[in-house]
């Protein structure tokens, strides 16, 4: 399913199909750093972790992790999606991209779409979770309009987050 178009980006529902490139994703080293070690060896691992974890939010909670393709040739560049975390109170946007396709503003161009679409959808507000030392990304959600709040810890978590918001006046955590 189409979820949004930009000019250069289309953000659309993962398919199993998507397995390969979940399986590359899932295990760059930067993923790994930043976001954690999902334990994904093989392309059944990445069909089943699709399945359960990104497929079954599109049903269960109305939105999720999309796929990224680039218009002009329909290369799969990384994800990006609105998500309910437990531990936060509202939906936060997360995005993820493969080394070849960074630092070419695609992954603010995808965030943007994302917040649009949350928009559309009636969601108020829109948080973010970045780990303390991502400071590309921490610059890259300052530039769509978000502000630092504060620092959280997901339950379960082991690591402080920094916590951000499109809406300026949410309290600070």
């Amino acid at each position: 399913m189409l979820i949004a178009d930009t000019s250069r980006l289309r953000l659309r529902w993962f398919t199993a199909d998507n397995a390969a490139f979940i399986l590359g994703l899932l295990n760059d080293p930067d993923w790994i750093r930043h976001i954690g070690n999902r334990h994904v060896h093989t392309e059944d691992d990445a069909r089943c972790w699709l399945q359960q974890r990104l497929m079954a939010n599109y049903w269960k909670q109305g939105i999720g992790f999309w796929a990224v393709e680039r218009l002009e040739d329909g290369a799969l560049m990384g994800m990006c999606g609105l998500i309910h975390r437990d531990g936060l109170p509202d939906p936060d946007v997360g995005y993820a991209f493969m080394p070849a396709f960074r630092c070419q503003g695609y992954a603010r161009e995808a965030v943007r779409a994302a917040l649009a679409h949350g928009r559309r959808l009636g969601i108020r507000r829109i948080l973010a979770i970045v780990s303390p030392d991502n400071q590309a990304s921490r610059q890259l959600l300052l530039d769509v309009g978000l502000s630092e709040r504060g620092m959280t810890r997901l339950p379960g978590g082991d690591e402080d987050l920094v916590l951000f918001s499109d809406e300026a006046t949410m309290p600070a955590a």
